[in-house]
């Protein structure tokens, strides 16, 4: 990056974490670090949402994701409204008449204090390992590119955000989200103008679209039954985005204290409402913008000789193995690949419209064979690289700085950096929250005064902040990383919901009931995804993990009935 890059991109990131300093140094009260000060207008937690969801890999993940599969992931939000409506109606009304500073002191007032600690410890658990990899994925990227090493990155990421939480808490993280949402989408807006920009030479906007649509780029609706039969395995189509992606989002934004807490700092119920469905109503957009984004790239790299690998360093250790000479027959083989396929784009261009069936067809024919070669490599490339997957985290980024002008580069990279810390900041306030409040508070000391609070959940913040910066350092990438995310949230969250829904549809159970039902509940879950990921010798069964929400949330609210039904004696007992 150019000198002028760096001065936006730190400037901006200072500017921000400053901003939040200055702006709650003045927080003194344990509940004003961990609760806010419940003044926040409808729009601020919109926008304080919106952020805490967009993490880094968002917008370095999902138009890599575009690029290589089109706009099906647009169906993984398509329950988020009737979520947020949901939630709107039965979570957020509950939640105030409690008085809550965490979504799981409900769950001790309807059940009992196990139950709430063993849903603060699903939390704790999936919320500190996510937050490592938010970290992480990001910081593999920005180190190459910025030349940094990875533990600096980590480090640097992890630590401005844990700095100015332990000066204001939930404050500094609502107060700071608004500055991070501006750069993240004046920076997208700026990318995505240069995008159209540069392809305009060839094609129009809307020609853009059909020669994206004529590569299988645009399929925003699947049915996942392409096989003839519903395919359980097949992650994004439009019945797992509205069955399996409304029990993610309700667990997601009803039960996860990292969003939880963004809301229940609203100056009302209605204030509160107003925010989760602002966020319902604008999340698909921006997600379908984003996407577009990898889409208009994925039609600029038609037009333009797209590098062999996007990830460089990946790229230059295969070209020093053993397999460096397949890889570079291959490489000639794509080369001449792409020379042809950017002709036949020049003649498509140059047609008087794009209906003609034999240009549509020669491209598709030229494209199939550079996505073959380009699988090819990327196969000879993992050969060389155990453990490194696929490339297309690097698409995105590698197109802004080969093609952005000095400045906005920096300005991208703002965002990435931003989008990291919005995510990072509000899961470590839920996390120290969430300890604080319901585990040492509750069992540890529940005689702490006001001061001792707010200093021991300060010490929190920054043992949480050290916590993810150490998963971050020791974690493994995954093939994709907003499904690493995501995954990692299936894997715990239909438990959660389901002692939840439990606690709000079925008025019989009590608490060891849902104790029990919630162990079983995570250990099938649990089983279901390790026995296919590690290919246990054990009878197994792919799904794809958006079930496992439904899955997780289902068993946990039949096995709860059914024990509470079968053994009415016991609640009985455990009431006396």
């Amino acid at each position: 990056m150019s000198l002028v890059d760096w001065i936006v991109m730190f400037g901006t990131l200072l500017f921000i974490a400053l901003y939040g300093l200055y702006k709650t140094r003045k927080v003194h009260t344990a509940e004003s670090y961990l609760r806010g000060d419940s003044e926040r207008k409808w729009w601020e937690i919109g926008l304080s949402v919106m952020a805490t969801q967009a993490s880094a890999i968002t917008f370095l993940s999902v138009p890599g994701q575009a690029y290589d599969d089109g706009l099906r992931f647009i169906q993984f939000y398509f329950g988020l409204p009737l979520a947020m409506i949901v939630i709107a109606i039965f979570f957020i009304p509950m939640f105030y008449k409690w008085k809550v500073y965490t979504a799981y002191e409900y769950l001790e007032q309807r059940f009992d204090v196990k139950t709430r600690t063993l849903t603060a410890v699903l939390f704790l658990v999936q919320r500190a390992f996510s937050t490592g990899i938010t970290i992480y994925a990001p910081s593999i990227i920005l180190s190459q590119l910025l030349g940094w090493s990875l533990p600096l990155t980590v480090i640097f990421i992890g630590g401005i955000v844990t700095m100015y939480i332990l000066s204001g808490g939930s404050n500094a993280v609502a107060v700071t989200h608004k500055q991070q949402m501006l750069v993240i989408y004046t920076g997208m807006f700026a990318a995505f103008g240069y995008l159209i920009y540069y392809i305009s030479d060839t094609f129009s906007f809307s020609e853009t679209l059909q020669v994206a649509g004529a590569l299988d780029k645009m399929n925003s609706i699947t049915t996942g039954t392409e096989s003839g039969k519903f395919d359980w395995g097949d992650r994004y189509n439009i019945i797992s985005g509205l069955i399996g992606g409304l029990f993610l989002q309700l667990s997601y934004f009803g039960t996860d204290q990292s969003q939880v807490g963004r809301y229940i700092s609203g100056a009302s119920i209605r204030e509160s409402r107003l925010g989760l469905l602002f966020n319902g109503l604008v999340k698909i957009p921006v997600q379908f913008f984003i996407l577009l984004i990898g889409v208009c790239v994925f039609v600029f790299y038609l037009m333009n000789k797209p590098p062999v690998y996007f990830d460089t360093v990946s790229y230059a250790h295969a070209q020093e193995s053993p397999y460096a000479p397949q890889l570079q027959q291959l490489e000639s083989q794509y080369t001449i690949a792409l020379d042809h396929q950017q002709a036949v784009v020049r003649q498509l261009g140059a047609a008087d419209h794009l209906q003609d069936e034999t240009h549509i067809r020669e491209l598709q024919l030229a494209h199939a064979k550079t996505d073959s070669l380009r699988t090819a490599i990327t196969e000879v490339i993992k050969k060389a690289n155990p453990g490194t997957d696929d490339d297309h985290d690097y698409i995105f980024i590698r197109f802004v700085t080969d093609f952005l002008p000095i400045g906005l580069v920096g300005l991208i990279f703002a965002v990435i950096f931003s989008a990291s810390m919005s995510s990072t900041s509000s899961a470590l306030s839920g996390l120290s929250t969430t300890f604080s409040v319901d585990i040492y508070k509750r069992l540890i000391r529940r005689d702490v005064s006001d001061h001792q609070h707010l200093q021991m959940s300060r010490w929190l913040t920054a043992g949480f902040g050290v916590l993810a910066i150490g998963f971050a350092l020791i974690s493994a990438q995954f093939d994709n990383l907003i499904e690493a995310v995501n995954v990692l949230g299936s894997l715990f969250y239909g438990t959660i919901l389901g002692i939840f829904l439990t606690a709000f549809l079925v008025r019989k159970a009590y608490g060891s009931a849902v104790f029990l039902a919630a162990c079983i509940s995570e250990c099938v879950i649990l089983y279901l995804d390790f026995s296919v990921r590690f290919n246990w010798p054990l009878p197994t069964i792919e799904i794809g993990y958006l079930w496992f929400n439904v899955i997780g949330c289902g068993l946990v609210m039949i096995i709860a009935w059914l024990i509470s039904t079968t053994f009415p004696q016991a609640q009985k007992k455990e009431a006396a």
